[in-house]
């Protein structure tokens, strides 16, 4: 992969060298696929001036669209391709990177429709006494140039949520992915080039956070920040930004709470899948199970051998279930959260062993607020299980988190589920489904620590336009 023109910086339609490189490496062999350009501040300059000049905002919708759904049809052709490159990439296993390229696809899909559906509304104006004779209508407008800051776990889909409904508005994108996982959104930079996009309406700039991010952030002609990653960069990102509109996607640590018996299997299968699927590193994963006290044997019975059942390999087989973590320090980091959960009276029930980069699927019972595995977000597959005696009661604990990103009810009580509609502090309530449920034309987003704004095409395209009102005096 070493020659690959996708190893380059992408600015204005062109491959350009940077000054300087670094490896990219596959968490799962340690081996380095790749050697990147890095940006400076020269070239965060050049793509601002690149986007800047694109032209987007000049294309029509229909136009918009169709590049759009251009690029969802090419990534579709990829797929085989894309997915073996976010394999080696992320260590992802085929299973889950082969759904992430199908979501991009869907992704660019919804945005195109969108990029069609942009427009106003007329106002009565004269419903005001002072507006007798007046006639208005408003209509949205692209912001011009965005800043998309991208993280590691989803470097496809992701970055398809910040590009696509950017282009779709008419917008263009300077691009900074994670350093971990730069090629897969390089490989799309060719994509949206070769579907026909004007030469810097997608610039991406591989490099560091204070060479390329902060930079970003700061730059005047930049209108927009929209970031996906740590609460700490978040605030970074905030304090620098001024007075640039900024979008913010900062993790969780989500529950789900397990109300009646009747959806216990079904309840224990998503389980599964929701803490476990791609080893914990998604931001709506799973981090804490809260059971009703009369079904928690119960469900702890069947649970934990099946989370001893799960399939730990290479993330290129079709089999495999668990694969690494980014890297053999993020795996440290979770191996050392859960001892001191440990020396603080956790109980581990299965799992809690290191292998280089792996970490065995752990779930851990009695454990307390104050533990790190339960109050921050461990990214990693680590669940913490709650018992609970009253409905009420198991609310509560979900909302004394600091974060708020999604959580999950299973109840068949319709009371009940709206109940947690109402009162959980979270952006999304999934009601007889897991917290890691998303699809990508819904409205996505968190409260508290989890960020501000929503992704999902439409609703990121009001987050990406600014709304101008006109006025006549007839």
């Amino acid at each position: 992969m070493t020659d690959r023109p996708e190893t380059r910086l992408f600015i204005g339609g062109h491959w350009v060298e940077g000054k300087s490189s670094f490896p990219v490496v596959n968490p799962y062999s340690g081996a380095e696929i790749a050697r990147v350009s890095s940006a400076g501040s020269q070239e965060v300059e050049e793509a601002v001036q690149a986007a800047g000049n694109s032209g987007m905002n000049s294309l029509t919708a229909s136009r918009r669209y169709e590049i759009l759904r251009a690029v969802a049809a090419e990534i579709e052709k990829r797929n085989s391709e894309l997915t073996s490159l976010l394999i080696q990439e992320t260590g992802k296993p085929m299973r889950y990177a082969a759904a992430e390229v199908s979501r991009a696809v869907q992704t660019f899909s919804f945005a195109a429709e969108e990029a069609r559906r942009l427009h106003g509304e007329t106002l009565e104006l004269d419903a005001h006494p002072g507006g007798k004779g007046c006639f208005g209508f408003y209509h949205r407008f692209p912001l011009g140039v965005i800043a998309a800051i991208s993280p590691f776990n989803f470097p496809l889909n992701l970055v398809a949520h910040k590009v696509a409904p950017a282009l779709a508005a008419g917008n263009a994108v300077v691009l900074k992915p994670a350093s971990a996982t730069p090629l897969i959104a390089l490989s799309l930079a060719r994509i949206v080039a070769e579907a026909g996009a004007p030469h810097g309406a997608l610039n991406v700039l591989p490099g560091s956070g204070s060479e390329v991010g902060l930079p970003l952030v700061r730059h005047p002609e930049v209108r927009m920040v929209t970031f996906t990653g740590s609460l700490e960069v978040g605030r970074t990102i905030r304090e620098n930004a001024g007075m640039k509109k900024v979008t913010l996607e900062l993790g969780s640590n989500s529950a789900v709470v397990i109300e009646d018996s009747d959806r216990l299997e079904d309840a224990l299968q998503r389980c599964l899948v929701g803490a476990f699927a791609f080893s914990g590193q998604v931001c709506i994963s799973i981090q804490r199970i809260l059971l009703n006290r009369k079904l928690a044997d119960s469900f702890l019975a069947r649970f934990i051998p099946a989370v001893e059942r799960l399939h730990r390999g290479d993330p290129a087989d079709p089999v495999t279930e668990i694969g690494p973590l980014i890297s053999t320090a993020e795996a440290v980091r979770v191996e050392k959260w859960v001892e001191e959960a440990v020396e603080q009276g956790a109980k581990i029930l299965t799992g809690g062993k290191r292998d280089g980069a792996f970490y065995a699927p752990t779930v851990i019972d009695e454990v307390r607020h104050e533990m790190k595995v339960y109050s921050h977000e461990v990214f990693a597959p680590v669940v913490c299980i709650e018992r609970y005696d009253e409905f009420e009661e198991a609310l509560v604990r979900v909302n004394s988190s600091q974060y708020g990103l999604q959580a999950g009810v299973y109840t068949e009580s319709a009371a009940k589920a709206l109940e947690a509609f109402r009162k959980l502090e979270v952006g999304g309530v999934m009601i007889n489904d897991f917290p890691t449920f998303r699809v990508d034309q819904m409205p996505y987003g968190g409260v508290k620590n989890s960020g501000t704004g929503r992704e999902g095409p439409r609703f990121a395209i009001e987050e990406m336009t600014e709304l101008k009102l006109c006025s006549f005096r007839l």
